[in-house]
């Protein structure tokens, strides 16, 4: 079976819509959603459909109009709240995630300690994300966890939490920070934000000096 080169346009369309109905973030959902519609566009202008191509322009609006507002740095606040060893709620939620830290990374177990750092990041006051590391004899940080809970993956979270306005490292002497390499996913989340392949005691780590990730 051949496809006309205007039939191609038209599954690529449905292509994009069924692809961003599966994502959990609503950044990646926005943005392929819009990709979608503009290819639906152009598919209804190319089979003078316009009644679709009116419908699709008014939902290229609205995803546009969203984005805006996901990616606009003045309309939400971000804070940490740091969390006892015995914090109930952070065990509950740890709970509730555990497939999906599983799956970012593999062999997570949360093991309370005195030498931890452990936050929520809160984003508007909803905690989008938590944080947990080690602080090292040579006063690095090991970044035992830092999950983002799938409908905040905008890299905000991040960018707050590796600044000089986050609470866990503003005004620290705490400068270098380190993890371990855990699925690619993980790993790519690193090295997005400026961590390095290194190694530490013969094993393979992700080490950023903290100026070089803070925005």
């Amino acid at each position: 079976m051949e496809f006309s080169p205007v039939e191609l346009v038209g599954y690529l369309g449905s292509l994009f819509i069924i692809v961003s109905m599966t994502r959990t973030s609503i950044l990646h959902l926005r943005l392929i959603g819009l990709a979608g519609s503009v290819t639906f566009l152009v598919y209804s202008i190319l089979i003078e459909a316009y009644p679709i191509a009116v419908v699709n322009v008014v939902i290229i609006g609205v995803h546009l109009f969203f984005l805006r507002q996901l990616l606009s740095r003045t309309t939400e606040f971000f804070s940490s709240l740091e969390l006892h060893r015995n914090s109930q709620y952070l065990a509950r939620f740890l709970e509730f995630h555990r497939y999906d830290i599983e799956a970012f990374q593999p062999g997570f177990e949360f093991d309370a300690r005195d030498d931890q750092l452990r936050a929520f990041i809160l984003r508007d006051m909803v905690p989008a994300g938590v944080f947990i590391g080690r602080t090292c004899a040579d006063n690095s940080v090991e970044v035992e966890l830092d999950w983002v809970v799938p409908q905040y993956r905008d890299f905000k979270v991040s960018e707050y939490l590796y600044s000089d306005r986050s609470e866990i490292f503003a005004h620290s002497s705490r400068r270098r920070i380190w993890a371990r390499p855990g699925s690619v996913d993980h790993v790519r989340y690193f090295e997005g934000l400026g961590f390095r392949p290194a190694t530490m005691e013969g094993a393979p780590v992700l080490m950023a000096d903290l100026d070089e990730v803070v925005r």
